[in-house]
């Protein structure tokens, strides 16, 4: 089976599994590094994650992805926060976040530039505009976009 196939399908288990609960899928990521694979789920609520909240998912997935034996090769489950700097990719990720510090990384450079960063202004279908410290907006259409995550602010 392919990375995309599993990460959906694990997407769609682990939304089963939390249906009903406060906790949010924010992303699923299966992936290799080095020799080993790794099925990283990332989990968030309005009051932050736990260590229990991690652990309970973790046990409750185990079960039901040793049932359904779609990843043959051996892997490392975690089940963890996004973290400070949590990606946005669904649309209420986005509006969420409107007026908050974020990082975009682009495929390709735009005027010596693949990293820029500013205040989330609006996303709008395919166009995502953020406003700089100069105060001058930037529109970035998805296909430009590689990542967008929150910028860390001390």
């Amino acid at each position: 089976m392919k990375r995309k196939e599993i990460e959906q399908k694990v997407t769609e288990l682990v939304n089963n599994l939390l249906s009903g609960d406060m906790v949010e899928l924010v992303d699923v990521e299966y992936v290799k590094e080095g020799q080993d694979y790794f099925l990283r789920v990332f989990i968030d609520k309005p009051d932050g994650v736990t260590i229990n909240d991690c652990e309970t998912l973790s046990r409750s997935m185990d079960g039901k992805l040793d049932e359904y034996d779609w990843i043959k090769e051996h892997y490392y489950l975690e089940v963890s926060s996004p973290g400070l700097d949590r990606p946005l990719k669904k649309p209420a990720d986005f509006q969420r976040n409107i007026g908050k510090r974020v990082e975009i990384k682009l495929y390709q450079s735009i005027d010596d530039n693949k990293l820029y960063e500013g205040v989330l202004v609006s996303k709008d279908g395919e166009k995502i505009v953020i406003e700089t410290e100069q105060e001058k907006q930037i529109t970035f259409t998805e296909s430009q976009v590689a990542l967008v995550r929150l910028a860390i602010t001390f």
